[in-house]
């Protein structure tokens, strides 16, 4: 009939309307802004736009409940500075090989590697994204940064006053730490007059001569690596697990890459010839192997869930076993891979005296050997054949002093990569969940 509507249609929606009949307009709709012109489409709303970040907080630093989610850009700012002394650390061992330069480097790494860890744990329990926390963080750096330009003549007569200022740059580092976390976790002053006591008597060492220098810097050391044993950590700090264990990846990263810097830096003033390049690149790819062995094998994803996995209060402990005393061998390896290659590379294609190969060598074995310490505290790989390969990187300083610094760094990376093809093939043969089937079954692979 003329006029009428066209009913819906079966199964149409009853909220929409009914099509006109044909050669009929479109009736407007009546939503459509006045002033868009007809034919045009109707814009979508627009979407609700996100909340930003407050100015002072970097958008990939957001904390949940101050709690850190990840390693902030300034924690790796701060990663840098410390590089830097391991940095010194590599330069001094290089020209004082001798059993007096090893113990000033093992003394001075261990009081600087121990406050480390200490802000480690405290941007581990919190995110510094405040402007006066940021600032201080900053003035703790000032302090290693004044600590490493000073390691260099740190002891000895001769420069008494650059162990004076070595002392009051630690001092620094101290306070900073302690004033920082007293905002956060009162317990740090059961650990405070153990750090203020090591900074004075490092002070101390920096004002007198001979034997008492040693003396004053094993005693600092020794009040620092004791004190846990005095105040026990368990059940006074909290470890974010995939903070923590991001932080100290970050540092083995940064110290491996300083390594290369430095080895290139060292080359660069040399004349260039192929036995030159030769070593080089060679020194980089025993690096990469190393890198390799800590990043590439998925340790540390396995460290993260072994960290999630343990109660809150066995974390601190898993802490000091996996990061601070597995990860001295680990970085102490680093410097003294650099430094018999510092030694080394301007004077290739020859023997070179025993200490200096001893050097590379041991650097590589100590690497593996922290390695295997840091897999068995957390139980996250056997520790054998990384093991086994350094006790052989050590037999291989029998090539640098009778053969030529090339044939040793070829020897020490074809044993590394032989250890990382082993490890591979036998994750490929023996997969851990097949493992453990077998055990309950009565065998083992």
């Amino acid at each position: 009939m003329t006029g009428s509507t066209v009913p819906p249609a079966p199964g149409q929606p009853p909220d929409r309307p009914p099509s006109p009949p044909p050669g009929r307009p479109i009736p407007p709709v009546p939503d459509r802004p006045p002033s868009l012109p007809p034919g045009l489409p109707i814009p979508p709303p627009p979407p609700d736009l996100p909340i930003p970040p407050p100015p002072d907080l970097p958008p990939d630093d957001r904390p949940r409940d101050g709690v850190p989610l990840r390693v902030s850009t300034l924690e790796l700012f701060f990663d840098l500075v410390f590089a830097f002394t391991l940095t010194q650390l590599t330069a001094l061992l290089a020209h004082h090989l001798s059993l007096s330069g090893v113990a000033q480097v093992l003394l001075i790494f261990g009081v600087l590697w121990w406050m480390y860890g200490g802000y480690a744990w405290l941007t581990n329990t919190r995110t510094p994204d405040r402007t006066p926390e940021r600032v201080l963080l900053l003035t703790g750096m000032a302090g290693f940064l004044v600590v490493g330009l000073a390691i260099p003549h740190g002891f000895g007569p001769e420069a008494s006053d650059s162990g004076a200022v070595l002392g009051l740059g630690y001092l620094i580092v101290v306070l900073v730490h302690t004033a920082l976390y007293y905002r956060l976790n009162r317990n740090i002053m059961r650990i405070a007059p153990f750090n203020i006591t090591s900074a004075l008597l490092v002070i101390l060492a920096g004002e007198v001569d001979g034997p008492p220098v040693y003396a004053l810097w094993a005693a600092a050391l020794a009040i620092q690596v004791l004190s846990p044993l005095i105040a026990h950590p368990g059940g006074r700090f909290e470890i974010q697990p995939a903070h923590f264990v991001e932080r100290h990846g970050a540092l083995v990263l940064v110290a491996l890459g300083e390594s290369v810097a430095a080895i290139g830096i060292s080359a660069s003033r040399e004349r260039m010839t192929g036995s030159l390049i030769g070593a080089a690149v060679l020194g980089l790819a025993l690096t990469a192997c190393l890198w390799w062995a800590y990043f590439g094998t998925g340790d540390d994803d396995r460290a993260e869930r072994a960290f999630t996995g343990a109660a809150p209060e066995q974390r601190p402990g898993l802490a000091l076993s996996a990061y601070f005393y597995a990860h001295i061998p680990i970085l102490l390896g680093v410097v003294a891979m650099a430094a018999g290659v510092l030694l080394t590379i301007g004077q290739a294609a020859q023997p070179h005296p025993v200490r200096q190969a001893f050097a590379l060598s041991g650097g590589v074995a100590l690497f593996l050997a922290g390695d295997a310490w840091f897999r068995h505290a957390l139980r996250i790989g056997t520790p054998w054949l990384r093991l086994a390969t350094a006790v052989f990187a050590l037999a291989v300083t029998a090539l640098g002093a009778t053969v030529a610094i090339e044939a040793q760094l070829a020897v020490l990376l074809c044993a590394l990569v032989a250890m990382l093809a082993g490890e591979r093939y036998a994750a490929w043969r023996y997969p851990a969940g097949w493992r453990r089937r077998g055990r309950a079954g009565g065998w083992e692979a």
